[in-house]
Formats: C-alpha cells, structure tokens, sequence
C-alpha cells in the first residue's frame, strides 16, 4: 500500500510541476513541441519495451483493425489534449489549465452516466451540479467560457472512456498510440526542416536536450501511475489525483503571477466543494462495502 501511495503520488506531483518544463520552451511554438513529444515519447517507450523484451503484443495488435481504429482515436485525444495544454501553459493560463484537471473526475462521472448508462447516486448529482455552478460562474465573471478548462477536461475525459475499455495497459497503449502518431509528427518536422522553420535546428543546445527529454518525461509519471494504481485502492487514487492541479494551480498564481481575485477563487471553491462532496461520498460507500472485520486492514 505505502508504495503504490508513494508511486501514485510520484506521478501525479511530476504531472503538477508539468508547467516548469513547458515554460522553459517558450521560444518553440507549441505545435513543434506536441510533435518533438510526440517522437521522443515512441523512442523512449521503444527503448523501455526493447529492455523488457516485450514487443511480442505488437505483431497481434497490428492484425485487429478494430483495436487499431480505438487507439487511433484515443491518441487523437490524447495529441489534443496534449497541444491544448502546451499552448494553455505558455500562453498564461496555467490556472485555467489546473481548473480543467480538477473538473475531470466530475466530467467522467458526467460521461459515465451519459454514454455507459451508469447510474448516479443524489449526492453524485449534487457535486456535478455545484461543478456546473462554479462554471457558469467563472463564465459569467469572465464573459465568455473557460474553454481551455472545457477542452481539457472532454478530451482527457474521453481518452479515458477509450482507455477504460482497451485491451493494453500503459506502455503498451502509449506505445501504440505514439506509434500511429509518429509518421504524421516526423513527416510535418521534416516538412518544417525543408522549409527552414524547424526550431530544434536553431535552438540552443538545452532546448534541444529538453525537447529530446519529452519522451522520459511524458513516459515516467504514466509508469509510475499504472504501478501505483494497481496497489492501492480506486478510492485513494481518486483522492491523489488532486495534487497535480493543485501543483499547477500553486505555480499559476505564486510563480507565474497570473490573476486569481475573489471572483475567480469563488467559483473554483464551488468546484472544490463539489470534488469534496463527491470524495466523500466515494470514501463512504467504500466504507460500507467494506466486509465485516475488513475495518482495521
């Protein structure tokens, strides 16, 4: 338990400080640094499955065009949610961004009940309602909708739905995925090079380390969240995954400096409030599914 804890944390604290590494590339447009993710994180996977030996799975997957097509759109998802985020970081918006990883669980539950049928509980109800309050509050404060949070929360949201169902675990599928996305992202940087636009080419020599590093550093936390998930409780890892957000939320304001007056801080506490009622309510029916004399394990 204590090290699925530490290994789920790991990840989900690396996902939190995502900021620092992205706002370190700002002289690359957000677009060159999705593709140069998109190719370093197929070469590290690469190297990890050649490590392990474990290339086997893909000779089998490639011959099910129905598995193909599934992970064909979930890194469409995935490569959306990825630019979204990138462009969201260096553009000022990392409170907005973080706003968009605390509506997601909310969002799954919504997606959930609407394309799997699954039952929500009153009190489920209730914290999806008092999250869309919080949203058409900050829209209301702002004037338009906070769509990069939106976007962020469908498209990771969705990934998720795909991936729920999909018969890879974590290497593997991101193997797969970064698999179909690679031609199209090394073909538009050789596009880019010919044209004499490829940033990497003019770059300095960290800025090309640290794009060359997309593929650890996208890989690693993804690893350690799949080894701490199948450790520890859903219920407890659905509690540590509000410290990412809480990390992003943290450099936004305090690092970054980017506005968070009593408006914006109302509408995230109703969101927070709706995160709280549904992890209790999740804590509690765990509790009450627990068998007897299960208590103090």
């Amino acid at each position: 338990m204590n090290t699925g804890m530490l290994y789920a944390a790991s990840a989900y604290a690396l996902w939190g400080v995502f900021p620092l590494y992205f706002k370190s590339l700002q002289e690359v447009p957000p677009l060159e640094i999705l593709l140069h993710r998109m190719v370093w994180s197929l070469v590290f996977v690469a190297l990890v499955l050649g490590w392990k030996r474990q290339w086997a799975w893909l000779g089998e997957v490639l011959r099910k065009p129905k598995v193909v097509l599934g992970f064909t759109a979930s890194a469409v998802l995935l490569a959306g949610n990825w630019f979204i985020y990138i462009w969201a970081v260096n553009n000022g918006n990392v409170v907005e961004a973080s706003l968009g990883y605390f509506i997601n669980p909310l969002f799954n539950v919504l997606l959930g009940s609407l394309l799997l049928h699954e039952r929500l509980r009153r009190v489920q109800w209730c914290a999806v309602a008092l999250a869309a309050c919080g949203v058409a509050w900050l829209t209301w404060q702002a004037g338009h909708l906070p769509w990069i949070a939106l976007m962020l929360a469908a498209t990771f949201g969705l990934y998720g739905l795909l991936r729920k169902t999909a018969s890879l675990g974590a290497l593997e599928g991101l193997a797969l995925e970064t698999l179909v996305l690679f031609p199209a992202a090394f073909g538009y940087l050789v596009f880019l090079s010919m044209q004499g636009h490829n940033s990497f080419a003019s770059a300095s020599t960290t800025t090309q380390l640290l794009l060359a590093a997309a593929g650890p550093i996208t890989a690693v936390p993804l690893l350690l969240f799949a080894s701490g998930a199948r450790r520890i409780p859903l219920s407890l890892l659905g509690l540590l995954q509000y410290i990412g957000p809480t990390i992003q939320l943290l450099l936004g304001v305090w690092l970054y400096h980017e506005p968070f007056g009593g408006a914006r801080l109302a509408g995230f506490a109703l969101i927070w409030g709706a995160l709280a009622v549904y992890s209790l309510e999740g804590l509690w029916q765990a509790w009450n599914r627990k068998p007897a004399g299960a208590a103090g394990t």
